[in-house]
């Protein structure tokens, strides 16, 4: 090797180990900021949730179900809003992750592909929908239709409070069509990166095709489809404004058929014309209360798509 090659050879190396060099300290400044905004909104979440919480105490905010925050003697109970968000996210990712994933599976395993390119660019487009735009919907043709039911249900009872169709029922319908886009499309990301020996194989040992979209692929994709189960949920439980919408937002004990109100609309709601003091501190005490109710449902989706990885 002559002196010039050997220069150019040694000029290469230095100028990919600077180029290392400095990717390296970018990714690291990059994480310490992803860090620091996490830790960040931690802190400021319990700064801003504890002082009501410490004045009106903790067992009066979690467990009293009245919520007056304006009256002369104020209530600050919250009990009917945590258990109506717990009931309408769980009820919505039942609705809405079935039918998410047998939707991938179709368009990734099923369907023609004249037909999965219509489909895929039409769920890509819903995940890009403004939440106002399905509150909107919802109120104008999802809420009727709700009422319908409402009515043709509670014929002649005298103790139902009828509430037009904005109840949690609707709630949750929206709610499920709202995560379907993003389950959608990372399961069906999810399905695709199967290799397709998998299927042969399968196939060769005389399995149906059902038998082996469901046995062999679904499983061998279940980490990504795990991940969009995670999404789904986190999208479930932080939308506000097309709950607020169409739940009719009033903290009342959560029934299919009764107008209820959401941890995240509760404070969207308030937020704006709240009164310095212990109304707002209140609204920040249930931010709060939202922000551990996130942070330990995504811990323990965390914990068991680990565990079923190792398995």
């Amino acid at each position: 090797m002559n002196s010039g090659t050997h220069a150019s050879v040694m000029g290469n190396r230095k100028n990919k180990a600077v180029v290392e060099t400095v990717a390296q300290i970018v990714f690291t400044i990059c994480a310490f900021f992803a860090v620091l905004a996490v830790v960040s909104i931690t802190l400021y979440m319990i700064i801003s949730g504890t002082p009501a919480i410490l004045k009106v105490g903790l067992k009066e905010i979690l467990f009293s179900t009245e919520w007056m925050p304006t009256a002369a003697d104020p209530k600050f109970g919250i009990l009917w809003v945590i258990l109506t968000s717990i009931v309408g996210t769980t009820l919505a990712i039942l609705l809405g992750v079935p039918i998410g994933v047998l939707t991938a599976v179709f368009l990734a395993e099923v369907a023609p592909k004249p037909l999965a390119a219509i489909v895929k660019p039409a769920v890509e487009l819903l995940a890009g929908i403004p939440s106002v735009i399905y509150g909107l919907l919802g109120i104008y043709l999802l809420n009727p239709l709700m009422y319908q039911l409402e009515r043709l249900i509670f014929r002649g009872s005298t103790t139902h409070q009828f509430t037009g169709g904005a109840n949690l029922l609707s709630a949750v319908i929206v709610l499920a069509i709202m995560i379907l886009p993003s389950i959608i499309n990372v399961a069906m990301t999810a399905l695709e990166a199967v290799p397709r020996e998998y299927e042969d194989a399968s196939l060769a040992l005389g399995a149906t095709e059902t038998e082996t979209w469901f046995k062999v692929s679904v499983p061998a994709a279940r980490s990504g489809i795990a991940a969009a189960v995670v999404l789904g949920v986190g999208r479930a439980i932080g939308e506000a404004m097309a709950v607020m919408m169409v739940s009719g937002n009033v903290p009342n004990m959560p029934s299919l058929f009764q107008s209820v109100r959401f941890l995240t609309t509760a404070v969207a709601s308030e937020m704006g014309y709240a009164a310095a003091g212990l109304q707002r501190q209140a609204l920040f005490s249930i931010a709060l209360v939202l922000f551990l109710f996130i942070m330990l449902i995504n811990a323990a989706l965390n914990f068991f798509l680990k565990r079923s990885k190792e398995k």
